[in-house]
C-alpha cells in the first residue's frame, strides 16, 4: 500500500483526519490494520459496519450460517432478498458497497480447533461476536496462544457486556472471567431467551470502538474491566476483573509488560506511539 492517503481516502475519512488524536497518520494505521470478526450476526454486523466505514484495511469474517428471516430484526449486514444466502457472502456484499477500498475476506466455516489458530494469527486482533460459549472459549484460548488481543461481547434479552482481553500484555483472559467450571455455558441462547434487537447494535458498535482504540492506541482500554449495559434502565456499569493465576488458559503465561518483550501487532504499533 502507498504510504500516503489518496485524495479519495482524504475525502472519505476527513472527519477522522480532523481529529488530532487520529489525523492522517492514524488513518494510515487503520488502513494497514486487520481485524477478524467471529460471527456475522447481531454483534458482528454493527462491528463490521463501523470497522469497514472507519477504513480498517483488511477485515475477515467467519460464519457458517445462512441468512434467516428471524435474523433481520438485529443483523443489519443482511437483507430480506438475501434470506437463504451464506451470511459471509451477504456481509461481503454489504461491506464492499459501503467501502470498496478495503479488503473483505470471508470464511464460510465453523471455527474449530483445526482452523482457529491459522485464522487468528492472520489478523492483528479479534472481535468475537459468537453466540455460544463453546466458540467463545475456543476464540479465547486461540487468542491467548497466538498473542492476539480479543474484544468479546455478549447479549441476552435487554442486557449486554463487553471487555478486552490481552493477557500477553497484562490482565485477565475470557476464561479468568468465565471459568468453564462456573456453569456459564448453561446460559440460554438468544433463540431461547429472546433479544431486544437494538441491544446488539449498541454492543457491536462498542466492539468496533474498542477495536479502533486498540489499533490507534487511544484512550483507556477495557482490559481488566467488564462493561455492563442494562438497556431497560439505560445504565452502564463497569466492574474490575482480575487475572486468575490458576487459569488453565493464561495462568502460566507471563505478560510482555512484565518481561519487557516485544511481540505481536501491539508491539508493532507501539504503546508509546500516541498520535
Amino acid at each position: 500500500m502507498s504510504p500516503d492517503l489518496t485524495e479519495a481516502e482524504i475525502q472519505r475519512y476527513s472527519r477522522h483526519i480532523l481529529l488530532p488524536e487520529v489525523g492522517g497518520t492514524g488513518q494510515i494505521r487503520l488502513r494497514e490494520a486487520s481485524v477478524l470478526i467471529v460471527g456475522a450476526g447481531g454483534l458482528g454486523s454493527p462491528a463490521a459496519h463501523y470497522l469497514a466505514a472507519a477504513g480498517v484495511g483488511r477485515i475477515g469474517i467467519v460464519d457458517h450460517d445462512r441468512v434467516e428471516l428471524s435474523n433481520l430484526q438485529r443483523q443489519i449486514l443482511h437483507t430480506t432478498e438475501r434470506v437463504g444466502s451464506p451470511k459471509v457472502d451477504s456481509a461481503r456484499e454489504t461491506l464492499t458497497a459501503l467501502n470498496p477500498e478495503i479488503v473483505i475476506e470471508t470464511y464460510e466455516t465453523r471455527l474449530t480447533t483445526d482452523n482457529a489458530a491459522e485464522l487468528v494469527r492472520a489478523y492483528d486482533l479479534v472481535c468475537d461476536g459468537s453466540d455460544n460459549f463453546g466458540t467463545r472459549y475456543l476464540v479465547n484460548a486461540t487468542c491467548v496462544a497466538e498473542r492476539r488481543t480479543l474484544i468479546s461481547a455478549a447479549v441476552t434479552r435487554f442486557d449486554g457486556q463487553i471487555s478486552t482481553f490481552r493477557p500477553h500484555i497484562g490482565g485477565p483472559c475470557y476464561e479468568c472471567l468465565f471459568p468453564r467450571s462456573g456453569g456459564a455455558g448453561d446460559a440460554p441462547s438468544c433463540g431461547d431467551a429472546g433479544i431486544f434487537g437494538a441491544v446488539t447494535g449498541v454492543m457491536g458498535t462498542l466492539q468496533a470502538t474498542e477495536a479502533l482504540k486498540e489499533i490507534l492506541d487511544l484512550g483507556e482500554t477495557l482490559a481488566g474491566r467488564l462493561l455492563l449495559w442494562d438497556a431497560l434502565a439505560t445504565r452502564f456499569t463497569t466492574i474490575s476483573i482480575a487475572r486468575d493465576p490458576h487459569c488453565p488458559v493464561c495462568g502460566g503465561s507471563v505478560p510482555e509488560a512484565e518481561r519487557g518483550a516485544d511481540h505481536g501487532p501491539e508491539a508493532e504499533h507501539g504503546r508509546e506511539a500516541r498520535l
